[in-house]
């Protein structure tokens, strides 16, 4: 008995890339796989031609099918591998392929160094801001393992629909949105491993019924690990956004996920600072962390500085009670601040937009 294709990509999900640590599989390297009797015809793709572990690649390859198919009591086949190489960056190469969401018009990931610095809070700011100013605007709460969309947007009493095999997304304080939150138990906890989080966000993505959208905001898992590579290999992104609060140790963070959206090949639309300064009942402010740190990392790195944003006892109200449309309301209100933020980040796509590179969605900003 032969091995099946499918036995063969179990076998190579064993093999790890000696330099990325994730396997072939998951890197998307694995170009082709054709059983062919007693013989299998692969085709991995490197980072680069002149791969100084080849060899080694080869030789994992080779014991992992036959090990396989020791395992299975199949024959043992002849493995025929064959190398190519294609040097641009994960989220390059599938810009020049079709978009598995080919209504949505801009794609912005807002990512973090490390947890705690906001960035939930700046994706929820960021997506209903964007709708205020007339932008068809959908938010993708892909934080596979802590999802805090539910709470911020005040889904909690809100029941998931489906149509066929793809999900309904809610539709609150106008954006569309869909997290993992609403598909699993809020009190279980997710055990999972790379390749469960990436079926997860690829699920989320391209089987939620997103219709035409302006932009999609995602608010990814902090730090720089699978979720961020799943995305960067499966949809062609518009643009990056950094969230950092002001202290040194956030910063030295941001700056390897700064680093980590370079490598993908996702432009850099800039940074934002979290938790900036702390207003206090009095009025007066307050700089807990040191205000303007962030700021200076961006312009030590080269890459914009989109704003900041304050700590303020009304900001973590409507965060809890999920009604961030309340942040534009009132005499002391931060609608003013978000706004400015939203700006920036359109006026980043605008740039890009006017050198050829994105298509311009459609904003009305008053």
């Amino acid at each position: 008995m032969p091995l099946t294709r499918d036995a063969i990509e179990a076998a190579l999900r064993t093999v790890e890339d000696p330099d990325l640590h994730k396997d072939l599989v998951t890197l998307g390297m694995v170009k082709k796989i054709e059983p062919d009797g007693d013989r299998v015809d692969l085709v991995v793709e490197l980072t680069t031609p002149a791969c100084p572990m080849k060899d080694r690649i080869r030789g994992d390859i080779e014991a992992a099918v036959k090990a396989k198919a020791a395992e299975l009591g199949a024959v043992e086949p002849e493995v025929v591998v064959e190398f190519t190489a294609d040097v641009r960056r994960p989220n390059e190469k599938i810009r020049d392929q079709g978009s598995p969401l080919p209504n949505v018009r801009q794609i912005i990931a807002v990512g973090a160094g490390k947890g705690g610095v906001g960035k939930s809070t700046v994706s929820t700011l960021l997506a209903v801001g964007l709708a205020r100013l007339g932008a068809k605007v959908g938010l993708l709460d892909a934080d596979i393992y802590g999802p805090s969309v539910p709470t911020m947007l005040g889904l909690t009493d809100l029941a998931t629909a489906a149509e066929g095999n793809m999900l309904v997304p809610f539709e609150v304080h106008g954006v569309k949105t869909m997290t993992i939150g609403k598909l699993v138990d809020p009190d279980k906890p997710l055990i999972w491993r790379g390749p469960m989080a990436h079926g997860a966000f690829k699920q989320l993505a391209t089987q939620t019924d997103w219709g035409e959208l302006d932009y999609l905001v995602i608010d990814l898992p902090p730090g720089t690990g699978d979720v961020a590579l799943t995305m960067a290999q499966l949809l062609p992104l518009t643009g990056a956004v950094v969230v950092c609060t002001p202290q040194r140790v956030a910063q030295d963070d941001a700056r390897r996920a700064v680093r980590m959206f370079s490598q993908l090949g996702i432009e850099l639309l800039g940074v934002v600072e979290n938790m900036s300064f702390f207003v206090g009942d009095d009025g007066k402010e307050y700089d807990l962390f040191g205000r303007g740190g962030a700021e200076v990392m961006a312009q030590t790195m080269g890459v914009p500085f989109l704003g900041s944003i304050p700590i303020t006892s009304s900001l973590r109200e409507h965060c809890d009670a999920g009604t961030p449309l309340a942040n534009w309301e009132g005499e002391n209100s931060m609608g003013e601040q978000i706004d400015d933020l939203c700006r920036s980040v359109a006026s980043r796509i605008s740039i890009a937009s006017m050198q050829g590179r994105y298509v311009q969605p459609t904003l009305s900003v008053s």
